[in-house]
């Protein structure tokens, strides 16, 4: 099995819209979190989000394609240009594009669209819809266009797994790779939720945090739905270093279960199996790990369970760990959160600093782990796990690894 590297990174998010600016917002404690100024509030009772604010979508594509794409595209455009960039590779020319992958995780896709589309027929009384309404909400969309930019001709597809989506469209593009199915992919997640809609379906399930996201603090109240995108370029570890590459990481391994259970409350037993086999793909020692990426969303239930989860995988050595939730940054990006989450990890290994969990106010007897409350802390990070639990009880860990 070939092992697979990261040589490209490319992030958009409320706390940036850069890798490098959402980087810094991590390991500074700068949260993106405010309240909601892209759409009208008078409908929400939740009136904060962690938005992509002052993104002017003209300053990347010109009206003509515009028209054709919704903010998710869009998102996930803007940062696949990023990382393709920094990876220095070139799909038209070389032949490459033809063995690359471009495959992304999307939760819910075209919402902004969607929204639109049912204002315009049962607000507006409108009997016809916008004629390009189908390619732009259609959850494909974002992977389409980002092989049509770059000139990809390989194994194109979104993956739709709620908020493990980008793991696990991280974990495919790394066995597609490994197997020699493909030589490179493009992958990552995008997600553009926020919509009165949207936010409407959260606020109902009593889920949302009303002033900010607190990971396991024992005030926490709920989540932050977020937007944003983060996409990066894979390739084997030989092709990396035969080209002089920036090798940012290794992406060792990934481990997936179901939970087999309940619709949306979490299984501590069948989580902790996605992050053991996570390890065991990448041949990675429980002693190897020095820092989480977790979950964390903010709930009670999710972040006490989280914990659980890790003290049953690492029992004794869970106390050493440095597990930080950076939600409390760039919000809940749903099916996104993995790919804005592996920011942190990519980091933290690259960097020797473990960014903080933001907005931890009091230590809870359920969440009894090194949280890297409110300020990022050094160290050298040999390797990391990244935790996404969806509803559906579905989960997906990635493994990542220093590369010397």
């Amino acid at each position: 099995m070939r092992r697979v590297v990261i040589t490209g990174m490319g992030c958009i998010a409320a706390s940036g819209q850069t890798a490098e600016e959402c980087w810094a917002a991590m390991r500074d404690g700068k949260s993106g979190i405010g309240p909601v100024v892209n759409m009208a509030t008078d409908m929400l009772n939740v009136r904060i989000a962690a938005e992509v604010r002052n993104f002017d979508p003209l300053k990347h594509f010109d009206e003509k394609r515009l028209a054709l794409l919704d903010r998710v595209t869009q998102f996930a455009l803007v940062a696949a240009r990023q990382a393709v960039a920094q990876s220095g590779l070139e799909f038209r020319k070389s032949g490459l594009g033809e063995r690359t992958a471009v495959i992304l995780g999307s939760g819910v896709g075209g919402q902004n669209t969607l929204d639109d589309s049912y204002k315009r027929l049962y607000l507006e009384r409108n009997t016809r819809c916008h004629p390009l309404t189908i390619p732009r909400l259609m959850i494909n969309a974002p992977a389409s266009h980002i092989t049509m930019e770059l000139g990809i001709t390989g194994p194109a597809f979104v993956i739709g797994s709620a908020c493990s989506s980008a793991n696990h469209a991280m974990a495919q593009a790394l066995h597609m790779i490994r197997s020699g199915l493909v030589d490179a992919a493009v992958t990552g997640g995008t997600e553009a939720c926020l919509t009165v809609g949207t936010m409407k379906g959260w606020e109902a399930m009593r889920v949302m945090a009303f002033d900010t996201c607190r990971p396991f603090s024992r005030d926490r109240r709920g989540m932050v739905l977020g937007e944003g995108a983060g996409v990066y370029v894979l390739e084997t570890l030989e092709n990396a270093r035969a080209r002089g590459a920036e090798i940012l990481c290794e992406l060792a391994g990934a481990g997936m279960s179901s939970d087999a259970g309940d619709i949306v409350a979490p299984s501590e037993v069948c989580a902790g199996r996605a992050m053991a086999a996570a390890m065991a793909d990448g041949a990675m020692p429980l002693d190897e790990v020095d820092y989480i990426n977790a979950h964390g969303t903010g709930t009670p239930i999710n972040d006490s369970t989280e914990t659980r989860t890790i003290r049953r995988v690492f029992g004794d050595l869970a106390d050493k760990l440095w597990v930080s939730s950076t939600k409390s940054v760039h919000g809940h990006g749903l099916g996104a959160a993995g790919a804005l989450e592996l920011v942190a990890v990519i980091g933290a290994i690259k960097h020797g600093i473990v960014p903080p969990t933001l907005n931890y106010n009091e230590r809870d007897p359920d969440c009894n782990l090194d949280y890297v409350p409110n300020t990022a802390r050094e160290r050298k990070v040999r390797a990391a796990l990244t935790n996404s639990f969806a509803f559906g009880g579905l989960n997906a860990v990635l493994a990542l690894r220093r590369v010397d």
